[in-house]
């Protein structure tokens, strides 16, 4: 049976790898404070880091930050309280049993005085009281032309932050100047990361690296901490009998999805497993799913479609892609064979990890390529390509329309694997459909593990 390492206790590993714009904008925001109230709303998925880069942010200023648990208002004020006289060292009278009260009262403190306000998890409130956000409307429009507040909100239920600011029906919509969306660690912050703790890593353990993280802060933390510095030793340090990632993916959705989680987890699983267009997965699931692959794709963000470049966007030749890696890999294996982890047999589970590993990595390599190509902001457009019949496929395409450059590439594990002529005779297809292609410079490239 797998086990896990415990988790050292000098923990030093994550300094703050490429949030130096996001720390420089929350900065500026603080200085704009001072002369008048600034409301930001910090949003990102669970686990992506949004809490330490505040406190990081802030680390040598006085700051309130309260945390919205699921507990009751009573209780969650005195939490607030408590914070309030530690940090300001000013009375709060009584016992306020009201988040209100306490919110206009910082208000009021922050006419003389500038203040930041952090609220952690900012969502909650629907589940303590959902009241809470039109006391807040009422508040910020009576005090904030008076105010000296740098009110930070932040939140991970993503559907629930986007109702609460985009909705035009609800009362903080239109209240907050700044919007950050914190995003996962580019693949140049993953591999510099890998390479301070393993020096000596392989392409494969870069490839790995992405692929089970995404470039989530706290999933590389966790393995890098705890010594998951090679392929191997991350698939093991994962599917171990008490691994925070075995939960991971339902802890990180059932809250997003409600009551209806089972079917979105169904809709998710077979993405994962390549039944990627709309018809494939409603003849497994015997079920219309058109609603909720939309807020899959709208509300929660999860999924994109992708069709073939070059391809109308009216085109009916859609592909929908999970777009989180670590969910991928989630649904892929660890939600597919919960059975498997059920009886607890966790080395059957990574021996399976093992065998399919090749062909879940290709895609995942393919999807490197892509996201670096997306880092560099050379190109105007980026994706691959793909016939009705399957006849033509593409893995790579970028195209620079500005310098009239087009990028083609054939992707996998083992370099010697590829063709350039079958490369070229594929795209000798797509210049007899598309003609005006023919006036672009076309460069091919086959692309392994060699090139990480």
């Amino acid at each position: 049976m797998g086990s896990i390492i415990p988790l050292k206790t000098n923990f030093i590993m994550m300094k703050f790898y490429n949030r130096e714009k996001e720390i420089e904008k929350l900065k500026q925001i603080q200085i704009r404070s001072s002369q008048n109230a600034q409301f930001t709303v910090l949003t990102g998925r669970r686990r992506i880091g949004k809490t330490q880069l505040l406190l990081k942010t802030f680390e040598n200023e006085t700051i309130l930050y309260f945390f919205v648990a699921k507990k009751s208002e009573t209780l969650l004020c005195k939490d607030f309280q408590n914070e309030l006289n530690e940090k300001l060292q000013v009375p709060v009278l009584g016992e306020v049993q009201s988040f209100t009260v306490l919110f206009e009262y910082i208000l009021q403190l922050s006419q003389k005085k500038n203040i930041t306000l952090i609220i952690d998890e900012f969502q909650e409130f629907f589940s303590v009281n959902a009241s809470v956000y039109s006391d807040m409307q009422r508040i910020w429009d009576l005090y904030h032309t008076s105010s000296k507040i740098n009110l930070i909100v932040s939140g991970s239920v993503i559907s629930l932050m986007h109702k609460i600011f985009e909705n035009n029906k609800e009362p903080l919509f239109g209240r907050a100047q700044n919007f950050i969306n914190l995003k996962a660690f580019d693949t140049d912050t993953i591999k510099k990361i890998l390479n301070d703790h393993n020096p000596e890593y392989k392409p494969d353990d870069l490839l790995a690296l992405f692929s089970f993280t995404g470039g989530v802060a706290k999933y590389i933390q966790l393995l890098m901490d705890n010594g998951a510095s090679t392929k191997a030793k991350m698939i093991s340090y994962m599917i171990a009998e008490n691994s925070v990632f075995i939960n991971e993916g339902k802890n990180t959705l059932v809250e997003e999805f409600g009551k209806e989680y089972a079917i979105y987890f169904s809709i998710l699983t077979c993405i994962a497993e390549g039944k990627n267009s709309r018809s494939e997965i409603e003849s497994v699931l015997n079920k219309e799913i058109g609603g909720y692959l939309t807020k899959m794709e709208n509300d929660y963000q999860l999924i994109k479609k992708a069709t073939p470049m070059f391809r109308e966007s009216k085109t009916k030749q859609v592909r929908y892609i999970l777009e989180d890696n670590f969910l991928f890999f989630w649904f892929r294996f660890i939600y597919k064979y919960s059975h498997i982890i059920e009886i607890g047999a966790y080395n059957q589970l990574q021996n399976i990890i093992n065998r399919d590993y090749e062909t879940f990595s290709g895609a995942m390599l393919e999807k490197y390529f892509r996201t670096k190509a997306a880092e560099s902001k050379n190109y105007t457009g980026i994706g691959s390509y793909w016939d009705r019949k399957g006849e033509t496929e593409i893995d790579f395409i970028a195209v620079n329309e500005l310098e009239k450059k087009l990028i083609v590439a054939e992707i996998k594990r083992n370099k010697n694997k590829i063709s350039i002529n079958k490369l070229k005779q594929k795209m000798g297809s797509l210049y007899a459909i598309y003609p005006t292609l023919t006036d672009y410079e076309t460069l091919f490239f086959a692309w392994s593990l060699d090139d990480l």
